[in-house]
């Protein structure tokens, strides 16, 4: 039999079937039958085997929509891990490549109605972090693969021993600075203030020199007179003794370069993407579940996988589980305690001094740990956080 003509009917379904994917309205799920055109469908619809297929899914609807919306998700994430990795990616690019399978799972027979339904799913249940733009929702996969745990961990595990060497460094140049400040006050005080040797005109000169009178018969000159030579000499040596030099402002100056540097040392270690502790108040700003949550606040009860946190509402007690990113963090009033929840200070408890609503940060002074009483300048809003008081 020969080749279809260009442009029969014939031709064009033989293009159609050599595409592959075709239209999503004319495909039967239960039956995992493509159709090529609406009359197709209809025929198949009317057909003895879709109607049996009908009757096992009249029998247990639930158990088959779960296991296609199941191995619709399987196949999505498996996607967007193999081929985007934990890369922040547009999450209908990746449904289109899904979709250009010709055998996959369609959408319109699983229990979610959009993909934005999907992705909100997929970000409430945590294995992605979902956010809307104008260009869309955008997924970012969260590897809890074993061997990335293992990296996690071995990395936190430097983190910790680097932290504990920066700490044992910040504390051994506090207790230098206060050595050298301890050494300066005491040569200030010891210092011997020496005035000008004057003579009034017309006068002589007068040696006061007082010998011991004692008669020695070893020698003529006896022991006195060379006792008196001694403490004359001492006598000059001291109006003569020059001060010991003070340190310089380049001294002080070397130990500013010195903390300066190990700040920035513990800024790199220490700035991460999650920024969630536990006793924390934070404000709800995702208007998912309504306006009755939305900006209200909330304490952290407990941080899960990092990124995720179970909150208790303040006003109503309600508890949720929520992401980050539908949280921010909260400005307590001044002298207020607050807590250092990202930078070179993670994890310290300060004091909230200074409110510089123009530049968006402020000032804090550490309250405990070998750096207590620190004053810390131009810290972001982002980086602190008001603490509980229970």
């Amino acid at each position: 039999m020969g080749r279809a003509e260009v442009g029969t009917p014939k031709y064009l379904a033989n293009k159609m079937k050599a595409k592959g994917l075709q239209k999503l309205r004319w495909y039967c799920q239960m039956c995992e039958k493509q159709c090529r055109d609406e009359n197709g469908f209809k025929c198949h619809t009317m057909s003895e085997s879709h109607q049996r297929q009908l009757l096992l899914f009249a029998d247990s609807p639930g158990k088959f929509l779960h296991n296609f919306s199941k191995e619709f998700s399987d196949g999505y994430m498996e996607l967007l891990r193999r081929r985007f990795g934990t890369k922040r990616t547009n999450a209908n690019k990746i449904y289109q490549e899904y979709i250009a399978h010709k055998e996959h799972i369609h959408m319109n027979a699983t229990r979610w109605l959009t993909l934005s339904d999907y992705v909100k799913w997929l970000g409430r249940t945590g294995q992605v972090v979902a956010d809307e733009t104008e260009k869309g929702w955008f997924v970012t996969y969260i590897d809890r693969s074993p061997e990335a745990m293992e990296r996690q961990a071995k990395a936190e595990r430097k983190e910790k021993m680097e932290k504990d060497d920066e700490e044992r460094m910040t504390e051994f140049i506090e207790k230098q600075i206060k050595k050298a400040k301890s050494k300066d006050g005491e040569e200030d005080e010891s210092q011997e203030k020496y005035t000008e040797l004057k003579r009034e005109e017309e006068q002589p000169l007068k040696l006061d020199i007082r010998l011991e009178k004692k008669f020695q018969p070893e020698s003529i000159l006896g022991k006195s007179a060379l006792h008196s030579k001694r403490t004359a000499a001492e006598s000059d040596e001291k109006v003569f003794k020059k001060p010991k030099p003070v340190p310089t402002e380049s001294s002080r100056s070397a130990l500013d370069e010195i903390i300066k540097l190990e700040e920035r040392s513990k800024e790199r270690a220490n700035r991460k993407d999650y920024w969630l502790h536990p006793n924390i108040v934070v404000k709800f700003i995702s208007s998912s579940m309504g306006d009755k949550f939305y900006k209200q606040k909330a304490v952290v009860q407990e941080v899960i996988d990092r990124y995720r946190a179970k909150i208790k509402f303040l006003e109503s007690g309600e508890k949720c589980k929520v992401d980050q990113a539908h949280l921010e963090t909260v400005i307590p009033a001044l002298d207020k305690e607050v807590l250092v929840v990202n930078g070179a200070y993670r994890g310290s408890e300060a004091l909230l001094k200074k409110l510089d609503e123009r530049k968006y940060c402020v000032s804090i002074e550490i309250l405990h740990g070998p750096l207590k009483g620190r004053i810390v300048d131009n810290v972001q809003y982002e980086d602190i956080c008001k603490l509980y008081a229970t």
